[in-house]
């Protein structure tokens, strides 16, 4: 996709990869649990077009360092110091699953860091029933220890997370993968409700929006970041 690079934030290298044009508007990609920024190789060169993409690999996943202790909370503070480090005062995020959460906790930690909000299949941080999750055989491209500590965190989030949804001010894009996504739709438009600026798009694929519709993804993200800055780009509602 790009090129490959890291940094150190706070002890932990992070790595990512980086394309498109220097002076472009900063985008930042940050992928589901277990993957890595090479999961973003099909949809990344048609927004590099006119953004500057910087896809990280979180911590525990991919090149960057797995450190033996994780959180989204942690994530989060790694992306605020990933920007940091880069000089990057103001960026849009978009997050896929996991990601996604960790990008509406960068939004909700720190509003002005955060142009626009893309948040792929993510629902409201509601408790759910935890159910085991097994190990698949073979190497992995992430550490394993971070899948039952995230998952608690998801399974039981912090009361706040929900609250504060209200206090991100960035126009917010929320894509919703349809019936066929183990996600509760319902839980993604609950997001949207309580996001003052947010809107939801329906693509009925299932939860890999930017796998299975590549096209339709990198549209419906190039126009709402495209979107002129002073029409109503968080207008409430649904489009299908």
């Amino acid at each position: 996709m790009g090129v490959h690079r890291s940094v150190d934030v706070s002890g932990v290298r992070l790595a990512y990869q980086v394309c498109g044009p220097r002076d472009a508007p900063p985008l930042v990609l940050l992928h589901a649990m277990g993957e890595t920024s090479g999961d973003w190789d099909e949809v990344a060169p048609a927004l590099a077009a006119d953004h500057r993409i910087h896809a990280l690999d979180l911590r525990g996943h991919g090149r960057s360092d797995w450190p033996g202790v994780y959180s989204l909370t942690l994530m989060r503070d790694d992306v605020l110091g990933f920007l940091d480090a880069l000089g990057l005062d103001r960026v849009h995020l978009v997050g896929h699953s996991m990601g996604g959460a960790v990008a509406y906790l960068v939004a909700q930690a720190d509003d002005r860091r955060v142009g626009r909000l893309v948040l792929e299949d993510v629902p409201a941080p509601r408790p759910r029933k935890p159910s085991a999750a097994v190990r698949p055989d073979g190497e992995l491209p992430f550490d394993w220890d971070l899948v039952p500590a995230v998952r608690r965190q998801i399974d039981t989030p912090e009361p706040e997370w929900l609250e504060r949804l209200a206090a991100i001010t960035a126009p917010t894009l929320a894509l919703a993968g349809g019936g066929s996504s183990h996600i509760p739709q319902a839980g993604i438009a609950e997001l949207v409700r309580r996001v003052p600026r947010g809107r939801m798009v329906t693509i009925e694929t299932g939860h890999l929006i930017h796998r299975t519709q590549p096209e339709r993804f990198v549209a419906e993200v190039r126009e709402f970041l495209d979107e002129p800055a002073h029409l109503p780009a968080g207008t409430k509602g649904e489009r299908p």
